[in-house]
């Protein structure tokens, strides 16, 4: 008998779906949050449950239930610990921890590809075609590649999974893995998909308008508050937003903060494990500590929205060599504009700053994260002109 213990997202629903394919009835089930795994731990192990094998899969237990496992294994018990992020890494010192972040070439883990490779290794599940497409598409989204390599069906399959019950999406997957040639949608699914997408698209642009712009430790901060759509969200604010290093979004029903990246410099895991959470570098998340509060909300509560950037404009443009131009909430007035031979530089109001830039989006940044600038509309830049035309007559 096994029983398998693992996280609540489709990762660890992944994990879920490949235990009942391969153990069938034989495999008990038990999704957790981060906070519900060691109670059912504990559980097990007060139980003396010698006779089933504990599967834990994308979780990691606490100091206290991490030696108690390892007493229960030394006295003939059997449990594997399989996860994926970086917090983890201790695990590995035990026979029944294995936790891997990324392979030798590079390619970053889930929790659902490792334990699928654990299951073929162990003969306990025969590979398939259909099978590994659905195991690559759970990895590419939890590890956040699927943006970088435009995977639709990997975000897709993330919102599919939230648009049904965790019962509903798994009996419709074991029956798709197990009797298909090649992992798809129906026709159903597409159509309930791409009412989703327009549903997110109006959430991000409602949300959008609601983002704040915070310096908290080292790092610019965007933050949101926001209950739904946190992947999506955070992908798109940090594209339209790159001067942010990452956003930040406020479940406060919840009481947890969920951090997204889209740049490689910068690793939210650790920002997360700053106030006791974790995860990948690209998605992380933690509770909504004291100091947590204290920073991304009470700190931040009475802040102005970011100023979106004028999008159409005919004279105003990014990039010119006549000069970008650029406002604050102060109403100061920025001018960033090529040298004639090498770099870009910045007028405020009217002044040119010693900073030379290599380039115009280097500058553009310095002007958001240091005076929450924003790219103006043409009637302000052409009223900039006819003022800067009176000054010199």
């Amino acid at each position: 008998m096994y029983k398998l213990l693992s996280h609540n997202d489709l990762d660890g629903v992944g994990c879920g779906i490949l235990a009942k394919i391969a153990f069938g009835n034989q495999v008990k089930v038990r999704y957790n949050s981060i906070s519900g795994l060691n109670a059912q731990v504990e559980w097990f192990l007060e139980n003396d449950n010698k006779e089933t094998f504990l599967l834990i899969t994308d979780l990691s237990v606490n100091e206290e239930n991490e030696k108690r496992i390892d007493d229960f294994c030394r006295e003939g018990g059997k449990v594997q610990l399989i996860d994926h992020h970086k917090t983890a890494l201790s695990f590995n010192e035990y026979e029944w921890g294995r936790v891997i972040v990324e392979k030798e070439e590079g390619k970053l883990t889930s929790a659902t590809s490792l334990f699928y490779e654990y299951l073929v290794e162990q003969q306990l599940l025969t590979p398939s075609n259909t099978i590994t497409e659905f195991v690559e598409l759970v990895r590419q989204y939890d590890t956040w590649e699927w943006e970088k390599n435009d995977n639709q069906k990997a975000r897709q399959l993330n919102a599919l999974f939230f648009l049904t019950s965790i019962d509903e999406f798994e009996e419709t997957m074991i029956n798709r893995l197990t009797n298909s040639e090649h992992f798809y949608f129906d026709e159903f699914e597409e159509k309930i998909l791409n009412m989703e997408d327009d549903k997110i698209e109006r959430y991000i642009r409602r949300k959008r308008r609601q983002l704040v712009q915070a310096k908290i430790g080292n790092h610019f901060a965007g933050i949101v508050y926001a209950e739904s759509y946190h992947s999506e969200l955070g992908n798109e604010l940090g594209k339209e937003y790159p001067h942010l290093d990452y956003i930040a979004i406020l479940n406060i029903g919840g009481k947890r903060i969920g951090f997204r990246t889209i740049h490689d410099e910068v690793d939210v895991s650790e920002v997360a494990g700053h106030y006791d959470g974790g995860g990948h570098a690209k998605a992380a998340g933690c509770s909504l500590t004291n100091e947590a509060y204290k920073l991304f909300v009470a700190e931040t509560f009475h802040s102005d929205p970011i100023r979106e950037d004028a999008k159409r404009n005919r004279y105003n443009l990014k990039q010119s060599t006549f000069g970008s131009l650029y406002k604050n909430k102060k109403e100061d007035i920025f001018l960033l504009y090529p040298l004639p031979e090498y770099g870009w530089v910045i007028d405020h109001n009217n002044i040119q700053l010693d900073q030379i830039f290599d380039s115009f989006e280097e500058g553009e940044s310095f002007l958001k994260r240091n005076y929450e600038a924003w790219f103006v509309r043409d009637d302000t830049f052409v009223e900039h002109l006819m003022k800067m035309a009176r000054s010199i007559e």
